[in-house]
């Protein structure tokens, strides 16, 4: 078993996060999943996945159909000392088709540990037909 991976903050995750996603890595993506089996993944198709054997399953058969590659935009993002949630609106490309899929409305939460920043949930669902955002993306701290 590798070593974990050390994310110094939740940016870093999620960047992480987007690269595995878009090399198809499914090593690289649970990497980024903290070690707890109550970590969640809510597909866009509304499957909900409870504890990594089931994520990483589900990423593998998601990665070996298709190739992935997604442009995320930071919507809004919340931090507090130990937790950190990001809203985001992503583009999903499937193949070499130069369509655009979505926008999926994304939000992830990630905790701090003894490791860093983990992915603890990522819930994706489709956005409905008004998926422009009316403010920018803003930060705020949680207290």
């Amino acid at each position: 078993m590798n070593p974990p991976h050390h994310f110094p903050t939740p940016e870093d995750a999620e960047r992480a996060f987007y690269d595995a996603l878009s090399a198809g890595d499914t090593d690289a993506l649970m990497a980024i999943w903290a070690e707890d089996e109550d970590v969640v993944c809510v597909h866009p198709t509304g499957v909900q996945l409870m504890g990594s054997d089931p994520i990483r399953e589900s990423w593998r058969s998601i990665f070996a159909s298709a190739r992935l590659r997604v442009t995320p935009e930071p919507v809004a993002h919340w931090q507090g000392m130990l937790l950190s949630i990001h809203h985001l609106v992503e583009t999903l490309f499937v193949g070499d088709d130069p369509a655009p899929h979505g926008p999926l409305h994304v939000t992830h939460v990630y905790s701090r540990g003894a490791h860093g920043w983990r992915l603890v949930s990522r819930h994706a669902s489709a956005a409905g037909e008004q998926a422009e955002t009316a403010e920018p993306a803003a930060s705020h701290t949680l207290h």
